[in-house]
């Protein structure tokens, strides 16, 4: 290899490399550590907005980039019919790894006629690039399409459709939602494991939650304070356990999987040539260790721990649930594997049957369409056994650096292209949606999930889980308030069925929150072709075809009417010519024992084959066996004392089913067990420095423990009477609060306390009162309009990654920023400042055109004083401190309120950062 040619391979995108390019005929291959690769992400409003415009956001994101490089982009929007009505191409600079770019586009095509109402496409592709010296003085046309030549393995592909006018809302079928948790009873141990009505023939319990988060055993675990990347492995401050508290406590979800990067474990983003093999395993172990305890102490959410193996570039990232070892491809200078299982770094077929090996499964982790997930130099290449083990696909992730902690993340990354291309290819996977935090705020930084349907009474576990994924009854969601189950025929997504004649496919759609389909798609293709998945059919909510004879897969995606998105797995169907299988099985049943664990068996046969046994009791399913001998074990606790009838149902490949007569059995679990709840009650004593949280806990056989929330937040748990901890006040507002405090016994039962109101005054007597104020924390303590609070470094910051940028869009805006902040009375001085940077194209010396007005405001918003008013006129290429006197409102509670204001043309954008009010 020549001396030119490595550089082209190996090199991140700086000066260095413009030789390369300027040579370069063929796509140049470039090799990144993880996470240094370029990104790029497309945010784009379903409706127009009240002046009948859709503001189009571009964000790319490239930690790899140097002083020169670009971003080279090309957004286009499309009709149903894929003809293009309009095109914009640009290049912008990345020398801060970060930019942002803004496209008001006024719903015409280019020339300038206005569209017809309906659905179009907004599709955008980026590369990084330089520009070479065949580059200069040549037309912007030329230049971007080179770039797309040259880097065309870098480059990202995301789209978003958007409604054009108005048009009806598609008619939906009739569904009541599946059940989630909350709406179960609680079963014995807390664990939603009681059985609730079926709806209709779906007996399943809905769970959502996150698939791919990263702790403080790999990179994750950062501080949203100072968190803006990937962290240095082992080096943050919260681990699984972590995690876990907070997707149950704060994000209020069910489950969430701790994906480690399984080359991370040596504690170095290379290969710690130093690492002892023994310390790597063992901090893997205690991943397990840490998720099984906590699946012990809260029954009711599920702790997943697994890895995030392969490298992004010229690679990819897929997930491994729960494997029962690491496996690693690092060598330390011994010679020794730093892990359990060697498995060669980007070799996938191999990873592939590895897993199949040892029972593993996974999923396909942010897929890029070029690149990625390579066998014999093929991008997503099928292979037998990746197609058995591989068992989900991203179509959808929030931004994995995203430090927002009120699920209001702007950027989601799109991957549906590549889904599609793996199903093509012949991988029988799902869709899922996560947020791939890296920072600690797991669950917190967008709505997204991923929905897993577990049977009525199937306890909420691993294997459990696990099987549910294998099945793929999975739909992935942009809002966690809705569901999306696909059915053909009355059979449900995720399997393979046999069908001749007529296929009726229903979307079955349902929004606790009131949201409503503005739009259902149903998409078909053919597994192994290689071809293109197409729309077959788009309206109302079900649609009635005949497949032509053959393979297909079919599976359904929703817009609401608030532009968010849902995902359905797929259904694969074989279409025979007719006739075909029409004979279903026969099958019976039976039960053995009355207490403890029970055993409920089957017998079943079929003319072709059976190819599942489904067991119910009292008519809730129970469970599945696969394969003969036909049963299941099942603890009689969780059934009343008394009769109870059993019958299954016998499946086969057609998708002709059989039931069984019910037979009826007896549980006699002696007493019944315990039953009775703790019962509680709450205090606290204090209002400043540290307080006590108390409770009097009491149980018919033995309290376990106790938690203490406040404001519904857990700050401590205590094991033995009397029941109490001690907490810092200053962790809390001046103001009302609320503790409560639950109680668990040995059985798992949990009693909760009234709500006990306390209040803390923490006198302040001097220091910092503004919080947040390099804005490194997002938007906390802040109140802001859409998107001020940013770290795109589509604009420089004073200082950290996060500024706040006020308007710049070139078109009438209104942005506002506030914090509202108290004032001491025993203040002697109150000086507000804040470091201010006014970037313009506006031309004029003499005329205000776009404003930045400071404020103080009470906390009714009423406006007490108007500090001083900014303008285009102040514009400059630098920061400039800025300070005023605000200890005329001493012993007030006031709002510091910025609103920039914006006309019509030319952009102004008022940045500000680092914000401070100090007091003596």
């Amino acid at each position: 290899m020549s001396a030119r040619a490595w550089l082209c391979r190996v090199a991140v995108l700086s000066a260095s490399i413009a030789a390369c390019l300027n040579a370069a005929s063929a796509p140049i291959e470039i090799h990144h550590p993880d996470h240094f690769e370029f990104d790029a992400a497309l945010n784009v409003p379903f409706h127009a907005d009240a002046q009948g415009a859709y503001p189009l956001n571009l964000y790319f994101n490239y930690p790899g980039a140097g002083s020169n490089t670009l971003a080279a982009w090309q957004v286009d929007v499309t009709d149903r019919q894929g003809r293009n009505v309009r095109r914009w191409i640009g290049e912008i600079g990345m020398s801060n790894q970060h930019a942002r770019y803004l496209l008001n586009w006024d719903g015409r095509d280019g020339t300038g006629h206005a569209l017809p109402a309906g659905f179009y496409t907004v599709r955008l592709r980026a590369v990084p690039t330089l520009h070479g010296q065949a580059d200069f003085g040549a037309a912007l046309f030329d230049r971007v399409h080179r770039a797309f030549a040259v880097f065309g393995s870098e480059e990202e592909n995301q789209h978003h459709d958007v409604m054009v006018g108005n048009l009806p809302a598609p008619k939906m079928p009739a569904f009541r939602a599946l059940p989630r948790p909350a709406q179960s009873s609680a079963g014995k141990g807390g664990a939603h494991t009681q059985s609730v009505p079926a709806t209709g023939s779906l007996p399943y319990t809905i769970y959502l939650g996150n698939l791919h988060s990263q702790t403080n055993h790999s990179d994750g675990g950062g501080s949203v304070a100072t968190c803006v990347g990937s962290q240095a492995p082992q080096s943050a401050a919260l681990g699984p356990t972590d995690a876990y508290t907070m997707m149950q406590t704060q994000a209020h979800a069910d489950f969430l999987n701790a994906s480690e990067h399984n080359h991370m474990f040596d504690g170095s983003n290379s290969t710690n040539a130093n690492a002892n093999p023994a310390t790597a395993k063992a901090l893997f172990q205690s991943g397990v260790t840490a998720a099984a305890n906590y699946n012990a102490a809260h029954p009711g959410f599920l702790a997943l721990y697994g890895v995030e193996w392969g490298v992004i570039s010229n690679g990819g990232h897929l997930n491994i649930f729960s494997p029962d070892g690491l496996p690693e491809w690092e060598m330390n200078s011994s010679g020794q594997l730093i892990g359990d299982y060697l498995t060669p770094k980007s070799d996938y077929a191999g990873i592939y049957a590895t897993m199949k090996t040892h029972g593993w499964i996974g999923m396909f982790n942010h897929p890029a369409t070029t690149a990625q997930f390579q066998i014999g130099g093929v991008p997503l290449a099928y292979d037998a056994n990746g197609d058995q083990v591989m068992v989900l696909a991203e179509v959808m992730n929030s931004a994995a650096f995203s430090a927002k902690m009120d699920e209001s993340e702007p950027q989601l990354d799109m991957y549906q292209d590549a889904f599609n291309i793996l199903l093509e290819r012949g991988y029988h996977v799902a869709p899922a949606t996560d947020q791939d935090n890296h920072c600690a705020n797991w669950g917190m930084s967008s709505t997204n999930r991923t929905g897993v349907l577990l049977p009525n009474g199937t306890p909420l576990n691993t294997a459990n889980f696990l099987d549910a994924l294998r099945a793929r009854r999975v739909f992935a969601t942009e809002d966690k308030t809705s569901q999306l189950i696909l059915t053909a025929n009355g059979q449900l997504m995720g399997q393979t069925i046999n069908n001749s004649g007529a296929l009726t496919l229903v979307a079955n759609y349902a929004s606790s929150s009131g949201q409503t389909a503005a739009r259902v798609q149903f998409f078909e293709g053919v597994p192994g072709s290689n071809g293109t998945v197409t729309q077959t059919y788009e309206g109302s909510g079900s649609t009635t075809i005949t497949p032509a004879v053959g393979s297909h897969f079919y599976y359904v995606e929703v817009t609401q009417a608030n532009g968010k998105l849902l995902w359905s797995a797929p259904i694969w169907v074989n279409q025979t010519s007719g006739g075909g299988d029409t004979t279903p099985p026969t099958t019976s049943a039976a039960e053995s024992g009355s207490s403890g664990t029970i055993t409920l068996s089957a017998t079943a046969s079929d003319n072709v084959g059976v190819t599942r046994v489904e067991f119910y009791v009292d008519g809730v399913l129970k469970g599945t066996d696969t394969t003969s001998p036909y049963g299941m074990t099942l603890n009689s606790t969780t059934l009343a004392n008394g009769s109870h009838t059993v019958a299954t149902k016998a499946y086969d490949a057609a998708g002709n089913i059989g039931t069984s007569s019910a037979v009826s059995f007896s549980v006699s679990n002696g007493s019944g067990g315990d039953t009775t709840p703790p019962t509680l009650s709450a205090s606290e004593s204090g209002s400043s420095g540290t307080i006590t949280l108390s409770s009097t806990a009491t149980d018919n056989i033995g309290v376990t423990k106790v938690e203490f929330f406040v404001d519904n937040l857990l700050k401590g748990t205590d094991t033995t009477s009397p029941y109490s901890m001690a907490l810092d006040s200053t962790t809390l507002a001046n103001g009302s609060h609320t503790l409560i405090a639950k109680g668990y016994d040995a059985a798992g039962n949990v009693g909760t306390s009234a709500g006990a109101g306390f209040t803390v005054s923490n006198s302040v007597t001097g220091g910092e009162l503004i919080g947040n104020g390099g804005f490194e924390s997002g938007a906390s303590v802040w109140t802001e309009s859409s998107g001020v609070i940013d770290n795109s470094g589509g604009e420089p910051t004073h200082g950290g990654w996060w500024n706040a940028w006020l308007d710049g869009y070139g078109s009438a805006h209104t942005d506002t920023l506030s914090q509202t902040v108290t004032i001491p009375t025993s203040a002697t001085t109150a000086t507000l400042s804040f470091w201010l940077l006014v970037d313009s194209t506006e031309t004029s010396t003499t005329k205000a055109y776009d404003t930045l007005t400071l404020q103080v405001r009470s906390s009714s918003n009423a406006v007490l004083s108007t500090l001083h008013t900014y303008s285009n006129l102040d514009k400059g290429s630098a920061y400039t401190q800025r300070s005023f006197d605000l200890s005329a409102y001493k012993g007030q509670t006031v709002k510091v309120y910025f609103s920039g204001v914006e006309d019509k043309q030319d952009a102004t954008s008022f940045v500000i950062d680092d914000v401070s009010l100090k007091t003596q």
